[in-house]
């Protein structure tokens, strides 16, 4: 990416989320890793710079090291691929998950401080016991009762970070020890946030390690770019039919992503903490650093607007330059505007096309170009079959191009050389000699 369009994408993103509330559930062996105080610093960051940043750090790991250190033994609940196992806090064992998962928070206090970022960490969550479970007494094992909300905007409106450790509170002061990952779905949900990080040692989904379905997009180094919550949906349950046991973590924080989906989070996103910039990558560019599961509508194709044309011309420039488009000028497509079309990814332009009529039932399909960035997700195979399925909608019987360097990518949709005879009338009439371009044609079947 230039150095001007990763200026204009992060541009684009500050002003579309700044202000927005976005949750950060941190696993803890993200902050024994080297790069956990670069991961703070782009915390600190957004923070700084107007997002409202909530932080639910994860403590197993804290937790699980500090009982052994003082040799206590929790049993767990059973577990099946529906959930993880839940550890069982003992009265005994509760005083030392208290001190392990505050211990846990005071980290990230102390380096949103090295970044002169103020930090809370709060009584912000109200909790009950589990009670008897699957015939087991959880002790002081609770789930989520309720969120403070008040308590966390007062905090997020003076600039300031609440950190939530897993730890909540029955109306009377008795303490729950509280699975992290509901705390962050539960705060994602009542605050209304708009994101939700899942940042872990994992790092999203990989190809050839769960059955993706089939056009998923991913990066060349295997990983997942995103994923609708249908599609999320489906590679849990082929999972779950093939498998018994413990569910791996890479798919128990892809069933977080589907839950905090439905709770209504437009976007959770799961990245690598280990990676440095993973957070700012993901935020704020389109093809970002991890697995995106998306509720809104994230891509669609969709017909010119006014202020498209500078993204156009921007689009089209270099293959007019090239001679593999001809010269169009910004008051020859907004003449012809009505047969644009631009596929739009989160309110970015990276491909347009355009369909013209020219009677006896053809129909030109030209002006395609796409943003080279984003070769990897077909952008001009899926825009031209929208305007092949529009030009059968419109009662089309044939669909051509004329080209003369992209013929062989136009046979690989189906196209077929055809002679110039055969051209509408008005196209003939138009045809530019000197250019020599080859004409390839579609036939279109009636549906």
């Amino acid at each position: 990416m230039s150095q001007v369009e990763l200026i204009r994408e992060t541009f684009h993103y500050q002003s579309r989320f700044e202000g927005s509330t976005m949750v950060f559930k941190i696993d803890f062996p993200v902050t024994e890793d080297p790069g956990f105080p670069y991961l703070m610093k782009d915390l600190a960051l957004l923070a700084q710079t107007g997002f409202k940043i909530v932080i639910v750090p994860g403590a197993k790991e804290s937790i699980d090291a500090v009982l052994k250190q003082h040799e206590i033994v929790c049993a767990y609940s059973a577990a099946g691929n529906e959930r993880e196992p839940m550890r069982i806090t003992t009265a005994q064992a509760l005083p030392f998950v208290e001190m392990a998962a505050f211990h846990a928070a005071t980290r990230f206090m102390t380096f949103l401080s090295a970044s002169r970022v103020d930090a809370v960490i709060g009584n912000f969550v109200r909790a009950r016991g589990l009670g008897i479970t699957d015939g087991l007494d959880m002790e002081h094992t609770g789930a989520v009762d309720k969120i403070f909300t008040d308590s966390i905007s007062r905090v997020l409106n003076l600039g300031m970070v609440p950190i939530l450790p897993c730890i909540g509170w029955s109306p009377a002061g008795k303490p729950y020890n509280v699975s992290s990952d509901e705390i962050a779905l539960a705060v994602s949900a009542a605050l209304g946030a708009i994101k939700l990080f899942i940042v872990s040692v994992q790092g999203g989904l990989r190809q050839g390690n769960f059955p993706i379905p089939e056009n998923t997009e991913v990066r060349e180094n295997g990983s997942v770019v995103r994923l609708t919550p249908q599609e999320a949906d489906a590679i849990v349950a082929a999972f779950t039919a093939r498998n018994t046991g413990v569910m791996p973590a890479a798919l128990r924080e892809l069933k977080l992503a589907l839950r905090a989906s439905r709770a209504g989070v437009d976007r959770v996103h799961i990245i690598d903490g280990r990676e440095e910039g993973a957070v700012l990558k993901e935020l704020f560019s389109n093809l970002g650093a991890g697995t995106m599961i998306y509720a809104d509508a994230y891509e669609s194709i969709r017909s010119f607007r006014n202020g498209d044309l500078p993204d156009i011309l921007r689009l089209m420039e270099p293959l007019m330059q090239t001679g593999i488009l001809i010269r169009r000028t910004a008051e020859q497509i907004q003449e012809k505007k009505d047969d644009y079309v631009v596929f739009e990814i989160d309110g970015s332009i990276h491909a347009c096309a355009a369909l013209y009529d020219w009677g006896e039932g053809q129909g030109e399909i030209a002006a395609v170009a796409t943003d080279p960035l984003y070769t990897g997700m077909n952008l001009g195979r899926r825009i031209v079959s929208y305007l092949i399925e529009k030009a059968r909608k419109n009662r089309m019987n044939r669909v051509f191009v004329l080209t003369t360097q992209t013929q062989d990518w136009f046979e690989s949709l189906g196209f077929r050389e055809a002679p110039v005879e055969s051209l509408p009338e008005r196209k003939r009439q138009a045809y530019d000699q000197s250019r020599k371009s080859k004409v390839y044609a579609l036939e279109l079947a009636r549906s």
